[in-house]
């Protein structure tokens, strides 16, 4: 699941972005809210979520809100902001808000509140990915190889995931980079490298049929 938090105090939104790394999803922060809708116009299919703040340099959240849902964006909003009045609240959520959540805040109750978003009525049970005889099962976060089951960490297991869902396509490390870590990863990064590497001792290693590929000077490959 890839996050956008659009909030100004840079401790903040940095701080929110570690935290939800650390629960397994990735997320990106942009300070103000003429980049925030900017960045939700251009991405919004990339994203699964948006924090959002209200008070907010250059514009203002509840502006950002609804000029993204008049363009028929329909990605889930949570409001995070300082506003606590029953009108502010009742504001947001007709703006097009998904949910409500006033500064101060519990983190529990951030998480909690940012997972049940997360989980669609389409995404509760999601299918087996299969391609030969590995399989990957995003419910139990666990991974086959035949009948022999392949430990792996949350980035290899999201990696593997995101590859599973494209068979057959060259994946590049920016779609990679972008997809799994976030704007903030210089493009030259050797850390796509290093995670396919691990990847593929894991899922083609002892002698198995080879289906991880790598494309020289373009990107990476799962071969169905």
């Amino acid at each position: 699941m890839k996050i956008l938090i659009i909030e100004d105090e840079e401790k903040l939104a940095k701080a929110l972005k570690e935290g939800l790394e650390q629960e397994g999803f990735s997320a990106d922060y942009v300070l103000d809210g003429e980049k925030g809708q900017r960045r939700i116009e251009m991405y919004h299919t990339n994203y699964d979520l948006v924090i959002l703040d209200l008070m907010l340099p250059l514009k203002d959240g509840i502006t950002v809100l609804k000029n993204i849902r008049e363009e028929g964006i329909t990605i889930p909003v949570l409001i995070l902001t300082a506003k606590d009045t029953t009108e502010d609240i009742v504001l947001g959520l007709e703006s097009g808000a998904d949910d409500y959540l006033v500064k101060p805040f519990s983190i529990k109750e951030f998480f909690a509140r940012v997972k049940a978003l997360s989980r669609r009525p389409k995404q509760s049970f999601l299918p087996e990915l299969k391609i030969k005889d590995l399989s990957l099962n995003p419910n139990t976060k666990k991974v086959f190889r035949k009948d022999k089951e392949i430990p792996l960490t949350l980035k290899e297991f999201n990696l593997l995931e995101y590859l599973m869902k494209h068979p057959n396509q060259v994946i590049s490390r920016e779609q990679i980079l972008f997809n799994l870590w976030g704007f903030e990863f210089d493009s030259f990064s050797n850390i796509v490298d290093a995670h396919i590497k691990n990847l593929r001792k894991k899922i083609d290693g002892n002698g198995k049929k080879k289906i991880l590929e790598t494309i020289r000077g373009i990107g990476y490959r799962l071969n169905s």
